[in-house]
């Protein structure tokens, strides 16, 4: 699908769509727990559709009702075997490898895009010491068998929280207690953050200590009811377009809410707007990945360099996002260089019209469209189909706010 933008201002009310992470970890922590729950406010997604046909994969019965309500029966008994189809979806992967590991499951994974990529190396190494064999090859699908074994895994901060949160929801499953040692510094902990939040909801206790996380054997999930805020990393890019002279009032948002992403409001208040306008920023993206393209337009306009660091793990994400952003900024007359753990971005009047990649990435595709707010002609989008991924309506509620986005084809 590819869209063509006319350069408009954004005004008007926008309901944020769920949050994807709270999303995630809500459904599988409902699919854990002996009984009932029901997970509301959900807007469904191809992220979150792999997640719950995995939960479903794994023994659980998620039903959809199509008002963003999600009914889920708990697994009873697991099944000996399942073939689990993530398709694009990295959180569902590496949440769900350790889960299927604890209840013995024999597990084939599916993926597509650029998932098979995904490193799952910590996986490899922790979960192949503690009873679970691989039949991996550095791509998908891959086989996986055993039963998990409680213990001391050690495991790296700053390759993926993911991995992380998917020991956190497997390792209460198992009878004795086990340790995780965060071998190096933490990134993106608000993640995990989020997920203990969620875990303690449906009953799990969590113990954090001195760069340990410690979680008792033998926890049972326990239903519960759930409605999931919305979310600040699709915020973020409405925030954005407020900062570039649009008028939007954003709805569905938690004032108190421990995701990472909230951070926005930080950086755009403290950093970069105040009475004389847009100014230049530095921004530590090590908690808030995500927000890295969205804020690489933001810097297009400040009165200075801005700069972004501590952002290397982009590179392993739908696309690389930092090449993404900056080849996708600089064909609309950006000036934006990739660094070694970031981005340098020197500031422009205004961009240009012209044709961009999605690079099949969803957040590449919404910070283009944001861009195209001070773009003085028209932006048109190849593959913005790829925003199925977190957030499908975003366009139908971009031209709700006067956005005038319209599907085209191309000869």
């Amino acid at each position: 699908m590819d869209v063509k933008i006319q350069p408009s201002k954004l005004s008007g009310d926008v309901y944020i769509p769920s949050s994807k992470s709270y999303a995630h970890r809500a459904l599988i922590c409902a699919a854990l727990a002996e009984g009932e729950s029901v997970i509301s406010g959900i807007n469904m997604s191809k992220d979150i559709e792999a997640t719950i046909s995995a939960m479903n994969a794994l023994g659980a019965e998620c039903t959809v009702d199509g008002n963003g309500n999600v009914k889920v029966r708990g697994i009873s008994k697991a099944p000996e075997r399942a073939v689990i189809n993530c398709n694009e979806s990295g959180s569902t992967l590496r949440f769900v490898i350790p889960i299927a590991a604890a209840l013995g499951t024999t597990s084939r994974f599916l993926g597509r895009g650029r998932l098979p990529e995904r490193p799952i190396h910590i996986y490899l190494r922790e979960l192949g010491q503690k009873g679970i064999t691989f039949d991996y090859y550095c791509t998908m699908p891959f086989d996986m068998s055993g039963k998990l074994e409680s213990g001391i895994y050690e495991v790296e901060g700053d390759v993926s929280s993911q991995f992380i949160t998917g020991l956190l929801f497997a390792l209460p499953l198992l009878k004795s207690d086990s340790i995780i040692r965060i071998t190096s510094k933490l990134e993106s902990k608000p993640y995990v953050d989020i997920t203990i939040d969620c875990l303690k909801k449906f009953g799990i206790e969590i113990m954090e200590f001195n760069n340990n996380y410690i979680i008792k054997g033998s926890q049972r999930y326990k239903p519960c009811d759930v409605t999931v805020e919305g979310d600040y990393s699709q915020a973020a890019f409405f925030y954005t377009a407020n900062a570039l002279g649009c008028s939007i009032n954003l709805q569905n948002l938690n004032k108190n809410s421990v995701q990472g992403d909230k951070k926005i409001l930080d950086i755009i208040s403290e950093m970069c707007y105040n009475e004389n306008g847009l100014k230049n920023f530095e921004a530590d993206c090590s908690d808030i990945p995500d927000l890295v393209p969205i804020l690489t337009v933001l810097g297009c306009f400040g009165k200075g360099p801005s700069k972004i660091f501590n952002a290397k793990r982009l590179k392993i994400k739908e696309s690389n996002r930092l090449e993404a952003i900056s080849v996708t900024l600089n064909r609309l007359g950006g000036r934006v260089t990739v660094t070694d753990d970031g981005l340098l971005i020197k500031p422009v009047k205004t961009l240009h019209g012209g044709f961009v990649s999605s690079f099949g990435d969803h957040r590449i595709v919404m910070s283009a469209a944001i861009a195209a707010v001070k773009a003085d002609g028209d932006i048109i989008i190849r593959g913005a189909e790829a925003v199925e991924k977190s957030y499908p309506d975003f366009f139908r509620d971009y031209n709700n706010l006067g956005g005038k986005a319209n599907v085209i084809t191309l000869e």
